[in-house]
C-alpha cells in the first residue's frame, strides 16, 4: 500500500549550540535548522512518507540554510511562501542530561505572519493528514489564519496537533484557553510529559487524556521521556517503553517520535479520516516504532532525525 500525504505546517527555526571559541571573551554558536514542524516533516521524508512543508522561509543567510535542509531530505517545498521578514533564531543551553533549555529571538519574524491568502488554495486532495502545532498556532498574528485552515482540512483529512509549550515567547494561559478548541479539531493530539505540566498542572496523564477525549480528541499520546509513552484511543489506553540509545541530547526527540507515529499510521492505510479503522493494537505498534525514531535522534547532536535505513541500528531493542 503507498503512504498518501503528510502536510505540515509551521515554523522552522534556526538552533544555535554554545560551542568552544578561540578565546575567553568569545562564544561560538553552531546553527543547525531546527523548529518543531520543520523537524515533523524532515523526519517524516528520511522515513519515506511524502511529507509536504507549508512554511513562511525567509530570504536570509538562516533561510536559505532551511530550504537546503528541507529539500536534501526530500520535504515537498511547493507551497512554502518566501517571506520577506527575517528568520526565527533559538539558542540553546543543553544540561549534563543533554535536555536543552532555549532562548529565543521571534519578534516580527516570518513564521508568524501567516495570511489567509497565503493558505487560501493549498491543494490537500492528495493529503492524508494535516500536522501543526508549537508556535504556528499561538503566534501573532498568524495563529488564527492557521486554526481557520485547519476546520478546512479536517473535512478532508486528519488532523494532528502537537501543543509544543514555549513558555518564553506565548503564556501557558493562551495555550490553555484554547486547547478545548485544537481537540475539537484533531483526530491525535501529541504531547510531552512538560507541556502537560505547563497545560495542566498536577494533573495525572490519565485524567489529562479523559479531559481531552471529552473535548473531542480520539487519540492523546503523551511521551514521559525515559518512561517512554502512553498512548490512549478514546479512553483504552497502553503504555509503550522508551528505547534505549545514547544520548548526545534530546533536541528534536518529541517530534521524531511525532513523525514515527503519523508515518506508521500511515503506511497501514489508518489516516485519511476520523480514525475509524484504528484500534489499541496499531497505537501500540506506532508508538513502538515511533520511539525508536526518537532514539535515534537522540544518539546524534542537535534536531538530526534517522534515514529509513538507520532503523536497523535498534531493531533489537525497538522491535519491528
Amino acid at each position: 500500500m503507498s503512504t498518501r500525504q503528510i502536510t505540515v505546517l509551521g515554523e522552522c527555526v534556526a538552533d544555535a549550540f554554545a560551542e568552544p571559541a578561540n578565546a575567553s571573551h568569545e562564544l561560538a554558536l553552531r546553527v543547525l535548522p531546527g523548529g518543531g514542524p520543520a523537524n515533523t516533516a524532515v523526519a517524516l521524508a528520511r522515513l519515506g512518507t511524502p511529507a509536504r512543508f507549508l512554511a513562511r522561509l525567509s530570504g536570509d543567510v538562516f533561510g536559505r540554510l532551511f530550504r537546503a535542509h528541507l529539500e536534501a531530505s526530500g520535504v515537498d517545498l511547493s507551497y512554502a511562501v518566501a517571506a520577506a521578514e527575517p528568520s526565527t533564531l533559538a539558542v540553546a543551553e543543553l544540561d549534563a542530561a543533554g535536555q536543552a533549555t532555549f532562548s529565543f529571538h521571534a519578534r516580527n519574524t516570518a513564521d508568524w505572519q501567516w495570511t489567509a491568502d497565503e493558505l487560501a488554495d493549498v491543494d490537500l486532495s492528495a493529503t492524508a493528514c494535516v500536522h501543526t502545532g508549537s508556535l504556528a498556532l499561538v503566534q501573532e498574528p498568524g495563529g488564527v489564519v492557521v486554526e481557520e485552515f485547519l476546520e478546512t482540512a479536517a473535512s478532508r483529512a486528519t488532523v494532528s496537533i502537537d501543543p509544543n509549550v514555549r513558555p518564553l515567547l506565548v503564556r501557558p494561559q493562551v495555550y490553555r484557553a484554547r486547547l478545548a478548541r485544537w481537540c475539537a479539531l484533531a483526530d491525535i493530539l501529541r504531547l510531552s510529559l512538560d507541556d502537560l505540566e505547563l497545560l495542566l498542572p498536577g494533573t495525572p496523564p490519565e485524567q489529562a487524556c479523559d479531559l481531552w477525549h471529552a473535548a473531542g480528541v480520539r487519540l492523546v499520546v503523551i511521551t514521559l521521556g525515559a518512561d517512554g509513552a502512553l498512548a490512549s484511543l478514546d479512553g483504552e489506553r497502553v503504555r509503550v517503553p522508551a528505547v534505549a540509545a545514547r544520548v548526545v541530547d534530546t533536541v528534536g526527540a518529541g517530534d521524531s517520535f511525532t513523525a514515527g507515529l503519523l508515518h506508521r499510521l500511515g503506511e497501514g492505510g489508518l489516516l485519511g479520516g476520523r480514525l475509524a479503522g484504528l484500534g489499541l493494537d496499531e497505537v501500540e505498534e506506532a508508538c513502538r516504532f515511533a520511539a525508536r525514531v526518537a532514539a535515534l535522534t537522540c544518539s546524534v547532536a542537535g534536531p538530526n532525525p534517522p534515514w529509513r535505513d538507520r532503523l536497523a541500528d535498534l531493531t533489537a531493542a525497538g522491535g519491528a
